[in-house]
């Protein structure tokens, strides 16, 4: 775990997602704040989805997603990114499986290490996030969340930018490539969500884990882009895409263990 930490926190990669994760959503709070703030002064807000201050700041989550898919992605493939000539060549998966042959430990250090940065992260963005929507909005909020409601949706987003980072990180160390994991990762997360599509064709699509991890996010409240009736539950949907990265953790560990780094 020290290991795996102090690798991580020496990586650019990693600062760069904290950085979309927590600057990038917050950056986008603040103007969707604005947005509310100048609808409402107008006598227009009607121009704008919702002026609760808390819908705000959980509208800015997908950007913080794409972070999260960094974070996961960058931990392992920096195992298998070769080194320049002038160090050998080499990649620092075999030094890090030379100090720890275990790689099961290897992996769930790794994890837990995702899992720990996507924490510190939801920690200081959703409550930062708050206090600058509602000093934008000011008298114009709508305080339409309460405090239960709003507790249970963040914890909803540390357990999809948790789950989202997972899946990154073990269909990562299937391809032993991040670009793959990235491109289609961060695609879906912010352009088109193939889920999405499918659920126009079938509403099997609800099954797919970032559809069914979105009921954890949105909580009760209506979607634009979502039709509410497509959503689980919070907790079925947060066990379904719980169930497909521990799936795809297993499949990842496995085949770690079994073939030749």
């Amino acid at each position: 775990m020290s290991a795996e930490t102090r690798k991580a926190l020496t990586l650019p990669a990693v600062f760069a997602g904290l950085a979309v994760a927590i600057l990038g959503s917050l950056a986008v709070t603040l103007l969707n704040s604005f947005s509310v703030r100048n609808a409402v002064a107008s006598g227009n807000p009607e121009l704008v989805a919702d002026t609760s201050p808390i819908e705000t700041v959980f509208a800015a989550v997908p950007l913080g997603t794409m972070g999260a898919v960094v974070l996961g992605v960058v931990v392992i493939s920096s195992e298998y990114t070769a080194n320049s000539s002038d160090a050998g060549g080499g990649r620092q998966i075999t030094a890090t499986l030379t100090a720890a042959p275990s790689r099961l430990s290897v992996l769930t250090a790794k994890a837990a290490v995702v899992t720990a940065l996507s924490a510190l992260t939801a920690a200081v963005t959703i409550p930062a996030g708050l206090v600058l929507a509602r000093a934008a909005i000011g008298d114009a909020a709508n305080e339409s969340v309460g405090t239960g409601e709003f507790a249970a949706r963040s914890l909803g987003v540390f357990a999809y930018w948790a789950l989202t980072a997972l899946f990154a990180l073990g269909l990562t160390t299937l391809t032993r490539n991040g670009i793959i994991p990235l491109i289609l990762l961060i695609v879906n997360s912010s352009l088109v969500s193939f889920s999405l599509l499918l659920s126009d064709v079938t509403r099997l699509a609800r099954y797919l884990p970032d559809l069914a991890g979105t009921a954890m996010v949105l909580g009760p409240s209506p979607d634009l882009f979502v039709d509410p009736e497509l959503l689980l539950a919070p907790l079925p949907g947060g066990l379904v895409m719980a169930a497909w990265t521990a799936g795809m953790l297993v499949v990842a560990a496995v085949v770690l263990h079994r073939r030749d780094v």
